[in-house]
């Protein structure tokens, strides 16, 4: 092959952009969405491909026509099973929309906090769209930042905010009504895996309907009774560890979300310990393995699946200008009981 045919090959659009002296995410505009450069700009970029002899990839051509959306789907959560459950509803949606999804994880958040590396990242991947879940989707200079490059944006588990498309359960009453559950049984001594601080809004709402509910019944919570997470596994055993080792101890534990009560449970057994005769355990979340541990996992079912499948819904009618009802969805949640909770011993 000719040394000037390797050159044609090896075309890139950091090429174009450097030859029409503008940036790769504007390049990307013109070829996604034309509306959002200036016709001079525009045509400057297009003299570059032609004097390049640049041509788009099929991606590319694929947004430029409005056909297809590439939905990028960037996480930074410790927890496999919601990210599955995430990722099937988001793929499912894509399926059957004709679209496409493109998973990318945070590896450093602060990355994410530079416009700069959000521009090169998302070029990138070649997404226009993008969905991000907690704790992203709760640091509000990545939000800023991917708004700013021009990309559409869902935010999952946030609370609305301007003009901004979130997708969101209520997480304070699906938490009390759980505790109330457990209250019902004749649990009085309840501790709590709490979850990790940077998830602030999820982990502090479900702290707080924890609490609302021990207030409400006059129940006191010790500071012994409360531990700490980062929606693991390996935390939630650890976090139980110290819970079951007070006296006296809680003869039920709710951990923040499923992992946590799944590590609960194991920590249990550990220990000697019968679930539920000796210790009640409840999750949030229910994710596939709550019913496949055993015993099966009293939780809150979030309608992760659902979320992911609205906010694709979100963005497909944000890509063709089509009128959006709501930019905040609150889905409903549902308290599913199962064997790892009963009544506590007399």
């Amino acid at each position: 092959m000719s040394e000037t045919a390797d050159k044609k090959k090896n075309i890139t659009i950091m090429d174009v952009a450097r030859q029409a002296g503008v940036s790769k995410m504007t390049v990307s505009r013109v070829l996604n969405k034309k509306e959002l450069v200036k016709a001079s700009t525009r045509e400057r970029i297009f003299d570059a491909m032609k004097e390049l002899n640049f041509r788009p990839n099929a991606m590319a051509r694929s947004l430029a026509g409005g056909q297809s959306l590439y939905v990028g789907l960037i996480y930074a959560n410790p927890s496999y099973f919601y990210l599955s459950e995430l990722l099937f509803g988001a793929m499912d949606a894509c399926r059957d929309r004709g679209h496409h999804v493109l998973v990318d994880q945070a590896y450093n958040i602060s990355d994410l906090t530079d416009p700069a590396y959000i521009e090169q990242r998302f070029f990138e991947m070649g997404v226009h769209a993008v969905i991000i879940a907690p704790p992203l989707s709760e640091v509000s200079e990545v939000v800023q930042n991917i708004e700013g490059a021009g990309i559409n944006l869902v935010c999952i588990g946030t609370k609305p905010e301007g003009d901004r498309l979130s997708v969101r359960m209520d997480d304070l009453s699906a938490s009390d009504d759980l505790i109330q559950y457990l209250i019902d049984l004749g649990h009085q001594k309840i501790g709590i895996v709490e979850g990790p601080s940077d998830h602030k809004l999820a982990s502090q709402l479900r702290r707080d309907g924890f609490q609302r509910a021990m207030d409400r019944n006059n129940l006191e919570v010790p500071a012994n009774y409360v531990a700490s997470g980062d929606f693991t596994m390996h935390s939630g055993m650890v976090a139980a560890r110290q819970l079951l080792a007070t006296e006296p101890r809680p003869t039920a534990i709710f951990a923040s979300n499923d992992d946590m009560a799944i590590g609960a449970i194991n920590a249990a057994y550990e220990l000697g310990l019968r679930v539920p005769e000796d210790v009640s355990i409840a999750g949030f979340d229910d994710t596939q393995m709550a019913s496949s541990v055993w015993p099966p996992l009293t939780t809150v079912r979030q309608p992760i699946r659902d979320m992911a499948s609205r906010a694709i819904d979100l963005l497909e009618l944000k890509h063709h200008g089509e009128p959006i009802k709501s930019l905040s969805t609150t889905l409903e949640y549902e308290l599913i009981v199962r064997a790892s909770s009963g009544p506590p011993k007399e």
